[in-house]
C-alpha cells in the first residue's frame, strides 16, 4: 500500500511528466478521449505503444506482463513482441532507468504510470499527448500546452511530427479576454493528424486499463450482483407479506 500511494503522488506531481471539455490547471481546454476499454485490439495496440516509447523511461511497477493475457495476447506474443530485455513473462512492467538518472536526465524522476490515469484522467492525458510543441526556450526543446514548463520531451515526435504554438490574447462574444491557441505544422511526422490521435487513443486506452485491469470484470460482477440482490428482494418481500399477514 505504501509503494501504491507514493506512485500516486509522483504520477501526479511529475511532469508526465488540449476541442471542449474539461479546462485544465493550465486553462487549455481537454478533449474528450474516445478510448474504449471493450476494444482489445486497441488495447494491443496500446500495449505495444507503451512499450516502445513509454518503457524507456515510465515503468508500471504494479502491472505483470503475463495480465496482457486478458487483453487477448498469449504468452508467446508477450514474449516475443513485447519483452525486449530478457524480462520473464511474470515480471512486472519495470524500467531500467534509476531515479538519480532520470533526476540528472530530466531535473525530476520520471513518475511510474500504473496509475497516471487515474490521478490525471483519460481526457487529460489524450490532450496532453496531443499537444507538445516546440519551443527553444526549455532544456529539451519542446513544450507543452497542457502542462506548461513540462521536463518531458516529446517522445511520440517521430509520429506526430514537429509543430509550433503561437499563444495570443483575444476576447470572446462578450468582450471577455481569453487566450487564443494557433498551431502550426513545422515538420511532418510518420503518421497523418487522424492516424496520430487514433495512436494516441489507444494509449491512452491502454494507460487506463493497467490503472485498473480488472475494472471490466468488477463491472460485470456488479451487473449478476444487482440481479441476485433483485430476484433475492423479491423473495424477501414476499416473506415479509407472509410474516405479517396477520397484522396487516
Amino acid at each position: 500500500m505504501k509503494r501504491f500511494l507514493v506512485s500516486l503522488a509522483l504520477a501526479a506531481g511529475f511532469a508526465f511528466s488540449a476541442s471542449p471539455a474539461t479546462a485544465s490547471e493550465a486553462g487549455y481546454r481537454l478533449d474528450r478521449s474516445p478510448h474504449d476499454p471493450n476494444d482489445l485490439s486497441s488495447l494491443q495496440s496500446g500495449a505495444r505503444i507503451f512499450v516502445n516509447y513509454c518503457l524507456n523511461c515510465h515503468g508500471a511497477q504494479f502491472m505483470r506482463y503475463n495480465r496482457l493475457h486478458e487483453i487477448g495476447l498469449n504468452e508467446s506474443q508477450i514474449r516475443d513482441n513485447l519483452l525486449f530485455a530478457g524480462e520473464k513473462v511474470g515480471e512486472t512492467m519495470k524500467v531500467a532507468l534509476g531515479t538519480k538518472e532520470g533526476k540528472d536526465w530530466f531535473g525530476v524522476p520520471p513518475p511510474d504510470l500504473s496509475v497516471i490515469a487515474r490521478s490525471r484522467g483519460a481526457d487529460w492525458l489524450y490532450t496532453y499527448l496531443r499537444t507538445f510543441y516546440r519551443d527553444p526556450k526549455t532544456v529539451t526543446g519542446w513544450n507543452n500546452a497542457v502542462f506548461p514548463n513540462v521536463a518531458m520531451p516529446h517522445a511520440l515526435w517521430t509520429l506526430q511530427g514537429e509543430r509550433g504554438l503561437d499563444i495570443a490574447g483575444a476576447k470572446d462574444s462578450a468582450g471577455h479576454a481569453t487566450v487564443e491557441y494557433r498551431w502550426k505544422q513545422l515538420a511532418p511526422g510518420a503518421l497523418n493528424a487522424s492516424e496520430y490521435n487514433a495512436t494516441v487513443r489507444d494509449l491512452v486506452n491502454f494507460l487506463v486499463y493497467i490503472g485498473e485491469p480488472a475494472a471490466q470484470s468488477r463491472r460485470r460482477i456488479g451487473v449478476y450482483v444487482l440481479f441476485a440482490l433483485g430476484v433475492l428482494f423479491v423473495f424477501a418481500y414476499a416473506l415479509k407479506k407472509n410474516f405479517w399477514k396477520d397484522i396487516h
